[in-house]
């Protein structure tokens, strides 16, 4: 029998016992998705809004586009959009679970500490700063570990894997005793599709996602409008939603806890069908 975890998120206990969505919040001029982003005070706010009336139950918002190529965004930035989106978010939804995007260690503790974000979602699983995994020890909040070979501008150059299913598991396995070890009770693993990953490596990872298990923490799937995506099935992220469901689904029946998704209202639609599967078995 799985697991049943919880997030422990300033006190108040998030259960994993069903999966939860979460919506994409990017206050961000260039993420690949064109619709997800937002920059003025009016667009996040009615970004926001829709997102939480289709029924998202968490937010993840970044304010660095982490897809292939992006250009590099200063410290400085980053932390100014983030607290314009931070404070909108407190605002408008106060009690809705927050997670930051962010691979900035001071970052991620002005997000807390000053702006009540709940979680760090590092796509870096620590590398870019060698600060993050004391900085989340010290502030005690849940920490969503990701993988990725190498960085954003470079990433998806030449990945190259002898056995990518095992030598991701193994990388989240030792990054999470080191966490756990250092007094980060939550950990949420992400394999990092689209992070350093060729077409065959996601796939690959996505038919064997039920091995994930084996880390006995939360799972979070974000493939929301990627290339795994487009590129196998044609078009654009602007053309990639009805595949993004498919993949949702299978990552539900795989095991998924965590959606992270650009389109919650279709998410929202393939949870409860899984659910209503779940019901049988």
């Amino acid at each position: 029998m799985a697991s049943i975890h919880t997030l422990n998120l300033r006190g108040r206990l998030l259960d994993l016992q069903e999966p939860r969505i979460m919506g994409i919040l990017n206050i961000t001029p260039d993420s690949f998705y064109a619709g997800s982003r937002t920059e003025s005070e009016a667009d996040i706010a009615q970004r926001l809004h829709t997102l939480m009336e289709q029924g998202a139950e968490m937010i993840d918002i970044g304010a660095y586009s982490s897809r292939p190529g992006a250009d590099d965004v200063s410290e400085e930035e980053e932390t100014e959009r983030l607290r314009r989106g931070l404070r909108i978010v407190r605002k408008l939804y106060p009690d809705v679970p927050v997670s930051v995007d962010t691979f900035r260690a001071n970052v991620a503790r002005m997000a807390v500490e000053e702006e009540g974000a709940d979680i760090i979602n590092d796509i870096s699983g620590g590398e870019m700063d060698r600060q993050m995994f004391r900085t989340v020890a010290r502030m005690g909040v849940p920490y969503i570990l990701m993988h990725m070979q190498g960085t954003p501008q470079d990433m998806q150059q030449a990945p190259q894997y002898d056995n990518v299913r095992r030598e991701v598991l193994l990388y989240l396995a030792e990054r999470i005793d080191r966490l756990h070890q250092m007094g980060v009770c939550d950990v949420v693993a992400d394999p990092g599709f689209g992070f350093g990953k060729t077409l065959q490596h996601n796939y690959e990872l996505m038919e064997h996602l039920d091995d994930f298990a084996e880390l006995d923490c939360p799972l979070l799937v974000g493939v929301s409008r990627k290339s795994m995506v487009y590129k196998l099935l044609g078009g654009t992220p602007l053309t990639a939603l009805n595949g993004t469901t498919v993949l949702h689904t299978v990552a539900l029946l795989k095991g998924a806890d965590i959606l992270r998704v650009h389109d919650v209202a279709e998410a929202v639609e393939a949870k409860r069908i899984y659910l209503q599967l779940k019901a049988f078995a």
